[in-house]
């Protein structure tokens, strides 16, 4: 997530460039950023809530490495010390995940009596109780059909918006693989008629994995493109920017775009999330060697949304480089927040031109 978005990127960036207060004599950048700044406390980690999940995903990330063998902690109290000890230590958002966090709703509890700012990556099947007031995100890869084949569910949509329809925590997120950039017309059809909330992720693959949910750079550019038509079709349900389809969808990947900020890829413990970042294990325990967001993603081929809402929002200073590409910049950390703080409004885009991501020098 977030993950001290003002610290300053190491490049040398020696292109002109007009003064910070120059960008801010706009009344609609100044105003946008005056509305995002104010979140720039955040300061999250990640948490393995349990191994265990109801469904099995081709491509699944969390059955890759040896995360899924640490045993299971159940203990209550053992993690509200665990959440005591991360506030001690100026965590501010925790984002729970796992296998899948619904079938531990107790867990769910306490952390969030502990620790009010947070999300929860769902595939959406069980319900998360309504007082667990965190951010939840339902994973979606394509139609009941494509659930059936890819995911083993049968009738997850309709399932996922029984369960979700009218909930404010609820967020979509539709994830395009190779194979499923024609069905998102279908399914964001079908959730904006109920309703409901929607972003978008790009597949990235687990290490090892060459099965056909991989994109190419054909797949990237038509993803993008249907991004950005969905995004001007469905304005008041779709929670997104161009900005964000040029970033997930670029030929270069995260790392190489903009140099990954977490921990795995940042030898750095100097400042922001190479100091404060943590990705623990079912067991409370955590590895720095592999800790990011999306642990054991192929980082050449990281895309995921997740992962570039600090990978993207902490590189403030390559943005301010004109006009445009600063309010590129302002409509991305205006998505995130949007996406994932609770009763944060998404604004209006202040660019809807395609801006190529400034490369560092």
């Amino acid at each position: 997530m977030a993950g001290n978005i003002l610290a300053k990127s190491k490049e040398n960036i020696d292109a002109p460039r007009p003064k910070f207060s120059d960008l801010l004599a706009d009344s609609d950048i100044k105003k946008r950023w005056e509305k995002v700044r104010k979140y720039f406390f955040l300061r999250e980690s990640t948490y393995d809530m349990t191994n265990r999940c109801n469904i099995r995903c081709d491509g699944c990330y969390y059955y890759e490495g040896d995360k899924q063998f640490a045993v299971e902690n159940l203990n209550p109290e053992d993690w509200r010390e665990l959440m005591r000890a991360e506030k001690g230590r100026g965590i501010t958002y925790v984002v729970l995940a796992g296998a899948e966090p619904s079938l531990v709703p107790e867990l769910l509890e306490v952390c969030y009596n502990e620790m009010p700012l947070g999300s929860i990556a769902t595939n959406g099947f069980k319900k998360i109780p309504e007082s667990v007031g965190y951010k939840i995100h339902i994973s979606v890869w394509g139609n009941d059909e494509t659930s059936w084949r890819v995911r083993g569910a049968k009738n997850l949509l309709k399932k996922q918006i029984e369960n979700y329809q009218g909930d404010d925590r609820a967020v979509f997120v539709y994830t395009f693989t190779r194979e499923n950039i024609d069905e998102v017309n279908e399914v964001a059809s079908h959730l904006v008629a109920h309703n409901c909330k929607l972003t978008f992720n790009v597949f990235s693959s687990p290490v090892g994995y060459n099965g056909t949910l991989r994109h190419d750079s054909q797949s990237l550019m038509r993803t993008q493109k249907t991004m950005i038509e969905l995004l001007g079709r469905y304005p008041n349900n779709v929670l997104f920017s161009v900005y964000n389809a040029v970033a997930h969808t670029h030929e270069k990947g995260l790392h190489d775009l903009y140099s990954c900020s977490y921990p795995r890829c940042n030898p750095s413990q100097d400042i922001g999330l190479g100091r404060s970042f943590r990705q623990y294990r079912t067991d409370l325990n955590w590895d720095r060697s592999v800790a990011c967001c999306v642990p054991d993603t192929d980082c050449p081929d990281c895309r995921h949304y997740a992962a570039g809402s600090a990978v993207v929002t902490a590189r403030l200073y390559r943005h301010v480089g004109d006009a445009d590409t600063f309010k590129s910049w302002l409509d991305y950390v205006d998505t995130y927040l949007a996406v994932w703080v609770m009763g944060y409004e998404k604004g209006e885009n202040l660019c809807r031109r395609v801006i190529e991501p400034p490369q560092a020098k």
